[in-house]
């Protein structure tokens, strides 16, 4: 699994679940549509055998903003690999939509240089053991460093005051990763997704609530930048040497 080169001003989005059906896609479109009503034209890169994201993209009317689709999934003979899934100069974020069942050794490949890392997560049991396992393999297998803070998590089709919201809730809150959003179970998102829209392209008197968490996502995605800059001042200063261990030497040596 070949990702596009490094760059130092590309914004790599990865979604991240090894269980199918916990919306990565949908999660995906919603913020490239959000990227690409902004602009400058996002990139959307569709790991996913299913196709979902660029059935997606297919049904987009030409009316809306441009979103460039990869088709990862696909491979081709009469091109190479990294040809295949070469991203436009102009385009600044890039929304890897990942598959499901992914190895350690694709782990490490999809998240490599990745800015960003969501892992959406469903109120059931067998979802939130999935997504333990996932963190766990991203911080021991694809060595995220949470000092990074690139790593966030989200509620995804969740109903408040139900016991299995509660359970989810507390799972995450163990976990000790930013919860940036918790997307509600609304038909919302599927009516924008048979369109070919994003939450935001629907009327906003009957998407409010949906578009202010979408809003919150990409809120903390746009911080991507500040929190590398955070992340190498913490390890520059775990690896200069303790200033008082040279003080007492110096104090030790001129009281000889």
């Amino acid at each position: 699994m070949l990702i596009t080169p490094s760059r130092d001003n590309l914004n790599k989005i990865v979604i991240l679940n090894p269980k199918g059906g916990c919306g990565k896609s949908t999660l995906a479109t919603n913020i490239a549509a959000c990227y690409a009503g902004r602009g400058p034209q996002p990139a959307i890169m569709d790991f996913d055998p299913q196709g979902s994201t660029m059935a997606w993209l297919k049904r987009r009317p030409d009316s809306l903003p441009p979103i460039h689709g990869i088709a990862a999934y696909k491979k081709s003979m009469q091109a190479t690999r990294s040809w295949q899934l070469r991203v436009p100069e102009s385009t600044v974020d890039l929304i890897v939509d990942s598959p499901a069942s992914i190895g350690h050794d694709d782990l490490r490949e999809l998240t490599r240089d990745s800015s960003s890392i969501l892992v959406p997560v469903l109120p059931s049991a067998m979802d939130i053991d999935a997504a333990s396992r996932c963190i766990a393999d991203l911080l021991l297998v694809a060595k995220v460093n949470r000092n990074e803070g690139k790593l966030a998590v989200i509620a995804n089709r969740t109903r408040k005051n139900t016991k299995s919201f509660g359970r989810l809730m507390r799972f995450l809150d163990s976990l000790g990763i930013p919860i940036i959003a918790v997307l509600r179970d609304t038909q919302n998102f599927v009516h924008a997704a048979e369109q070919g829209m994003g939450i935001h392209e629907l009327p906003p008197s009957r998407v409010r609530p949906d578009k202010e968490q979408i809003d919150k996502i990409v809120t903390w995605l746009d911080g991507w930048e500040a929190r590398r800059r955070r992340a190498l001042q913490i390890t520059s200063m775990r690896r200069r040497p303790f200033s008082g261990v040279t003080l007492l030497r110096k104090s030790q040596a001129s009281s000889v």
